[in-house]
């Protein structure tokens, strides 16, 4: 009888998660243009047009458990208030970009179909700023794109190996075996009841914004296959940046990094300090009072770190007079 009622509780969970995943489907629907990268897989791009004489472009790449709409937020209108073209993304396997049928989880990859999907726009060269684990992708982009990249704006970057693992469930919901029966019976249902208090450790000790959850259209990631793409990006992580991060002594953009000081996510003094002491000529900004998004709880102070990166690739242009034009 017990193993009975377990089976019906799965059931009726299994398909909880499947009508869900419909309903936050039509509740956040693609908003940009889905951009094809190959065949097989197109990433979905918010482009935000200048108000103004257009300087340049940037593009905004979210973290873990997100999509566009995070930095797009907090972001974007100040962006282009200050003339210039932006274009929020949603990485590879998220919100409503497809998955890269090769190397899914890997930054570099990530940063080439995002490239890709810029170039496809006519974006020549962008001002990339990224956040949290994403962090890697615009260092992989930086290493691997060099021509690409203007500048590099880091914000609460995933950077460098750290001690220790994952939270047990990314490792359960990225594994072949557990992992289907997890997403589809356990994530739904336990995100939803979890998903403020989650939102609340990213802010602490600044208090969330009104109607985030929904302005973010953060519920996306409940959906089993993007839960998959998240979580398997979380667990391969480390790998990638034990691999990455000899290398970024190579880096040639203008880079600065802005960080909280009361982030309780990522280790700043092993992400974003490696970040100052790796990247020749970066600059760090410790937030006092901050969290792990300082995009949202100090924007201005982010906007001013973007534009101190677009002033030392200007000065850097002026001194190579034949170099090609920067705008978009």
């Amino acid at each position: 009888m017990i193993l009975v009622i377990e089976a019906i509780v799965a059931a009726a969970l299994w398909l909880f998660t499947a009508i869900g995943a419909r309903v936050i489907a039509r509740r956040f629907p693609l908003v940009g243009q889905r951009v094809f990268v190959a065949p097989d897989c197109a990433i979905h791009v918010v482009e935000r047009e200048p108000l103004g004489e257009e300087r340049g472009a940037v593009l905004l790449v979210h973290g873990a458990s997100g999509n566009f709409g995070d930095l797009d937020l907090a972001l974007s209108a100040r962006l282009t208030a200050l003339g210039f073209r932006v274009f929020a993304v949603d990485r590879p396997g998220h919100g409503w970009s497809d998955r890269l049928k090769a190397n899914a989880a890997s930054p570099i990859a990530q940063a080439k179909a995002l490239r890709a999907a810029l170039a496809a726009r006519g974006v020549k060269q962008a001002i990339v700023v990224v956040h949290s684990l994403a962090g890697a992708l615009g260092l992989a982009m930086a290493l691997e794109e060099p021509d690409f990249v203007r500048g590099l704006a880091l914000l609460s970057p995933v950077s460098h190996p750290w001690p220790g693992g994952v939270d047990l469930s990314y490792t359960i919901a990225a594994s072949r075996f557990f992992g289907p029966p997890f997403r589809h019976v356990i994530v739904m249902s336990a995100g939803l009841a979890l998903m403020r208090r989650g939102v609340r450790s990213v802010f602490a000790p600044k208090p969330v914004p009104p109607n985030y959850i929904v302005a973010t259209r953060t519920p996306l990631v409940l959906r089993p296959l993007h839960f998959r793409a998240n979580a398997e990006d979380v667990v391969a992580m480390k790998g990638h940046v034990t691999a990455l991060s000899p290398r970024y002594g190579e880096i040639r953009a203008p880079t600065t990094i802005v960080t909280g000081d009361h982030d309780g996510v990522v280790y700043a003094h092993i992400h974003s300090l490696g970040c100052e002491r790796d990247i020749p000529g970066a600059t760090l900004h410790v937030l006092p009072g901050i969290g792990h998004s300082p995009h949202h709880s100090a924007p201005e102070r982010v906007v001013a770190a973007i534009l101190e990166v677009e002033g030392r690739a200007l000065s850097a242009e002026r001194r190579q007079p034949d170099a090609a034009p920067t705008p978009a």
